[in-house]
């Protein structure tokens, strides 16, 4: 009887499939952005005592359900403008970009070196096919996330994307973060 029940818990579909976004907890919500396959730590080459940095495919149809719903419980202000410009530039070319978020210091950008470096140094491979970053949107009040736009080249038979990251404000501001597709699966289908 244990082993049934124990095989019944590991089938359930997991809450961002059994359940609507307004139905979910907080503490699901936040493990969405935190702990689920669309969202790792962004690592450093090296050890050391730099703070962690999660970063999460915003792309990504579960996380785009998140940041729905995120916005709605919280942001009540006009400051989504920003956001609101980048989820219309999504829409415009619908499955154009793998879209990287990344909680981010607004005033490290605000430097134009630093911000071009970025800009220079950001990549996304997949298989042996690396692409330079296509665009960013910087964090604002209401979103504090900077979104980071690769290409979409997503091809059978690819087992992972890996971002290298060059990160403004942060310490340690190079960093690595690699997600295997197989686990990017929402109700049956790849979602990046």
């Amino acid at each position: 009887m244990w082993k049934l029940l124990c095989a019944l818990a590991a089938s359930a579909a997991p809450f961002w499939e059994s359940a609507a976004p307004s139905a979910w907890t907080e503490a699901q919500l936040a493990g969405l952005f935190e702990d689920s396959p669309w969202a790792r730590p962004a690592l450093v080459s090296r050890q050391g005592l730099e703070p962690a940095v999660v970063v999460y495919l915003a792309s990504a149809k579960p996380m785009q359900d998140a940041e729905d719903e995120w916005m709605r419980r919280r942001v009540k202000n006009p400051d989504r403008l920003l956001f609101d410009e980048y989820r219309d530039h999504l829409r415009e070319k619908p499955g154009a970009y793998v879209v990287l978020a990344v909680a981010a210091l607004p005033a490290a950008l605000s430097d134009p070196k630093e911000s071009a470096r970025m800009e220079e140094e950001c990549r996304l491979r997949v298989g042996r096919r690396t692409y330079r970053l296509a665009g960013h949107f910087p964090p604002t009040q209401a979103d504090p996330h900077l979104r980071l736009l690769f290409p979409r080249d997503v091809r059978a038979g690819d087992k992972s994307l890996s971002f290298e990251l060059y990160l403004p404000g942060v310490a340690g501001p190079y960093r690595t973060a690699e997600f295997e597709t197989k686990t990017l699966v929402y109700r049956g289908r790849p979602e990046m």
